[in-house]
């Protein structure tokens, strides 16, 4: 009996050793906006897709992506790993339960980190003059409006005396 006790600890120390592990996975899911949308977007990691897209990346894994759309100019983004908020509470719950163990495999694991910034976006910038604007129906000409003319003063209204 003493050794079957012996056994549920051990398995529930295991359990619950790395907390942000368990609660968080190792992986991240990190989102890739641009704008104009449909950029290709190429990390330096070996994901690539047309934006808006999304990739699963291991938390550990600090990466370039450089977001490119024909007729405009490239960007570069450096995502980097950092320890997240929620990462920090299951550190803190290893302290309280999981313990050493809990706390190495947190950070052997990359649970405890969060890529920044995420969503990743990217304003990219036209090349060469802008689009120039649509014709007018029928490719016509708009007429301008006709000016102004000036009004005569009526018989209430005095006219004003010429200056001297």
């Amino acid at each position: 009996m003493r050794i079957s006790g012996l056994v549920v600890a051990a398995a529930t120390g295991f359990l619950l050793a790395g907390c942000a592990t368990v609660t968080r996975g190792t992986t991240e899911k990190v989102e890739f906006q641009s704008d104009p949308p449909g950029a290709h977007a190429k990390t330096d990691i070996g994901f690539e897709c047309t934006t808006p897209c999304s990739f699963e990346v291991s938390r550990k894994q600090d990466f370039l992506v450089t977001f490119s759309l024909p007729g405009h100019e490239s960007v570069s983004v450096s995502v980097t790993s950092d320890v997240a908020p929620a990462g920090a509470v299951g550190i803190a719950g290893n302290v309280l339960i999981g313990g050493a163990v809990g706390i190495v495999a947190d950070a052997a694991s990359g649970a405890t980190l969060s890529h920044k910034p995420n969503p990743v976006v990217a304003t990219l910038r036209r090349l060469g003059p802008a689009p120039k604007a649509a014709p007018g129906p029928k490719g016509r000409k708009a007429k301008a409006a006709p000016k102004a003319q000036p009004v005569a003063p009526t018989a209430e209204e005095p006219a004003e005396a010429p200056a001297e």
